[in-house]
C-alpha cells in the first residue's frame, strides 16, 4: 500500500511532463523514454503503471480534460440559483457564455477539447477517462437549464438535458469556423451566441 501511494506523485509527474507536451504538439512527437529522462522516473515503472505508450498519453489526455472542463465549471457556478427575476438570469448567463467562446486562449480551447474528444472515439479507454469529467460539465448547464424552466424564463417544451448539449455544441461548433481562411468577428459571434440563447428563452411579455 505505500508503495502504491509513493507511486501516485511520482506517476503525476509524468503526467504533467506528458500534458505539457500535448498541449505544444501532437501525441505522435510524444516520447517515453524522453519523458523518463527530463522526469527522472525510470522507464519500466511508467509502462507498469499505465500498461503502454497509450496508457500514458490517454491519461494526459484525461487530466488536461479534466481540467479545461473544471474552468468552465467554475465560470458556470458563476450562475446560481440567486437571480430572482427573468433579467437577473439573464445577465447572469450572458457573460459566462461570452467568457467561454471569446478570445484566442478559447480557440486553444476548443481545438484541444475537440483533439481528445476525437480520439475519445476510437479509444474506449481514454472516452472511459473523460466520461464522468463530461457529464459533470453536462449536470452543470443542466442545472442552470432546470433553474429557469422552473421559474418559467426558459422554454419547457426542449428538455432540459438537450439545452445543456446544444450549449455545449454551439460553444465547440466555432471550431469549425476556426479553421476558415476568414473566421467570424468575436462581435459577430456574440450575436449569434445571444440569438441562439434568447430562442431558448420566454421572454416576458412587457403589458405596459
Amino acid at each position: 500500500m505505500a508503495k502504491q501511494s509513493r507511486s501516485v506523485p511520482v506517476m503525476r509527474t509524468v503526467l504533467e511532463a506528458v500534458a505539457e507536451r500535448l498541449m505544444e504538439g501532437d501525441e505522435i512527437l510524444i516520447r517515453i523514454p524522453e519523458i523518463c529522462e527530463s522526469t527522472g522516473v525510470n522507464y519500466g515503472s511508467v509502462y507498469h503503471h499505465f500498461g503502454s505508450r497509450e496508457g500514458v498519453i490517454d491519461a494526459a489526455y484525461s487530466l488536461i480534460f479534466s481540467r479545461l472542463v473544471e474552468d468552465d465549471i467554475v465560470a458556470l457556478a458563476q450562475v446560481n440559483e440567486s437571480a430572482d427575476t427573468f433579467d437577473e438570469y439573464v445577465d447572469a448567463i450572458r457573460p459566462v457564455l461570452e467568457r467561454i467562446s471569446f478570445g484566442p486562449e478559447r480557440l486553444a480551447r476548443r481545438a484541444m477539447r475537440s483533439r481528445i474528444v476525437a480520439a475519445a472515439l476510437t479509444r474506449p479507454d481514454l472516452r472511459a477517462l473523460i466520461a464522468r469529467d463530461q457529464s459533470r460539465l453536462t449536470n452543470e448547464l443542466l442545472r442552470i437549464a432546470n433553474y429557469g424552466q422552473q421559474r418559467g424564463w426558459m422554454r419547457r417544451d426542449v428538455s432540459g438535458n438537450s439545452i445543456a448539449i446544444l450549449m455545449q455544441a454551439v460553444a465547440l461548433g466555432r471550431t469549425m469556423d476556426d479553421l476558415a481562411l476568414i473566421p467570424m468577428s468575436d462581435i459577430e459571434w456574440e450575436q449569434t451566441l445571444v440569438a441562439f440563447f434568447m430562442e431558448m428563452m420566454n421572454v416576458p411579455v412587457n403589458t405596459h
